[in-house]
């Protein structure tokens, strides 16, 4: 994860009190609870791509000035990155809302019920590994393969998707069944 610019760390009398971290509210359950805030929110990660306030806007479907609020805001909780100044355009921090999925999926399983999740979901992608005989998803020509295989494009892109959501959560588990110290490492799933 990326250090943050120095305008959001916290001064020395800031760093002297150690937080209080189960009194942190997730991101997501701060965030949502309005309908504006979950509009900007779910605009947010559907972003692909640096967005500026205006294109968030539109995305969620509400003024630019709100926009500009919450794109502020998200960036202080660490959910977006300001990828340039002028204009100002922004990011979805994937690499922030991974941890806060690994620190979730910590707290709310036990060690034996991600090692039963894991295993669900390495079988998913050995199963559509076969299905494509393919090592991965990104080697499939989606419309080559419809025609090839007599499948609609609609099969096969959903059967794509569900092979690259199993490979997402294989990840997932895997850096939530890491020791405490392996946290923050960017680990590469085998998968």
């Amino acid at each position: 994860m990326e250090e943050p610019r120095s305008e959001l760390k916290a001064d020395a009398d800031g760093r002297a009190d150690t937080p209080d971290f189960d009194e942190l509210v997730s991101p997501e359950k701060l965030v949502r609870g309005d309908r504006t805030r979950d509009d900007f929110f779910d605009a947010v990660l559907a972003l692909d791509s640096p967005a500026t306030a205006s294109d968030v806007a539109d995305l969620a479907g509400h003024g630019v000035d709100a926009a500009r609020e919450y794109l502020e805001w998200f960036e202080q909780m660490g959910i977006v990155r300001k990828v340039t100044e002028s204009p100002a355009t922004y990011e979805r921090n994937q690499e922030y809302l991974n941890w806060r999925r690994v620190q979730t999926l910590r707290n709310e399983y036990t060690a034996e019920e991600l090692v039963d999740l894991l295993e669900t979901e390495s079988e998913r992608v050995e199963t559509l590994q076969s299905e494509f005989e393919a090592t991965s998803p990104n080697e499939i020509s989606i419309s080559r393969y419809a025609n090839e295989t007599g499948q609609s494009i609609e099969n096969v892109w959903e059967r794509l998707s569900a092979w690259r959501t199993a490979r997402r959560r294989v990840t997932l588990l895997e850096r939530a069944l890491t020791t405490e110290s392996g946290d923050g490492a960017d680990l590469q799933s085998a998968v």
